[in-house]
């Protein structure tokens, strides 16, 4: 196996995330979208990454596709519960923690347009789905250790992966003032050595 990849994506990381948790090698083949070079359509017709080609040279993407794929592959650290409510609630952090990334990308793409070009409508739309995604984030982890249940699973390395997209994009973004539980989470995710491994570049 292969997975296409740009460092700064956090659903690549997310992926990156999960193979090193669950101990399946494979080869990490760096490809950015936006470049003029990009392989990436060849393999996604949608033009983004991660992609995961597979030995017999079909692929996989999206990302949650791929990490629902990878968690089945290999017994280690199961990553989404086998009990079917649990796993919707762990998939129903995925997918908040996604749509923040979502939101926050579409802003960081915006802003690198001429600003004469850039609409203050779809920016301020898309800073409100930020806030509301991290308020929610904060209020459904609330007191508790781990985003789902009593242990680590896929949701805690979405909502990790997110909040290390919001360092990466918007620094200046106080959310690290305003839920100190989700500090509390980012760092001691910080701690394991696939987060640590995985952080992107500036």
């Amino acid at each position: 196996m292969k997975l296409i990849a740009s460092l700064t994506s956090p659903y690549a990381r997310k992926v990156r995330i999960v193979l090193q948790e669950k101990r399946i090698e494979c080869a990490l083949v760096i490809d950015v979208p936006w470049d003029a070079d990009t392989e990436v359509p060849s393999f996604n017709p949608l033009g983004k990454v991660p992609v995961l080609v597979l030995d017999d040279g079909s692929t996989l993407f999206d990302s949650r596709v791929i990490v629902e794929y990878l968690d089945h592959i290999s017994p280690v650290s199961q990553l989404i519960p086998k009990e079917h409510r649990q796993a919707v609630a762990v998939k129903r952090w995925e997918a908040l923690a996604d749509g923040i990334c979502d939101a926050a990308a579409a802003c960081f793409l915006e802003r690198k347009r001429p600003t004469r070009q850039q609409s203050a409508d779809w920016l301020t739309r898309h800073l409100a789905k930020v806030e509301r995604g991290l308020q929610m984030l904060s209020e459904e982890l609330g007191e508790r250790n781990w985003c789902n249940g009593e242990g680590y699973t896929l949701a805690d390395i979405a909502v990790g992966v997110c909040l290390g997209y919001i360092d990466l994009r918007f620094p200046q973004n106080p959310w690290r003032e305003l839920y100190p539980n989700l500090v509390r989470l980012a760092e001691k995710l910080g701690q394991r050595a696939a987060f640590a491994d995985t952080i992107p570049p500036q």
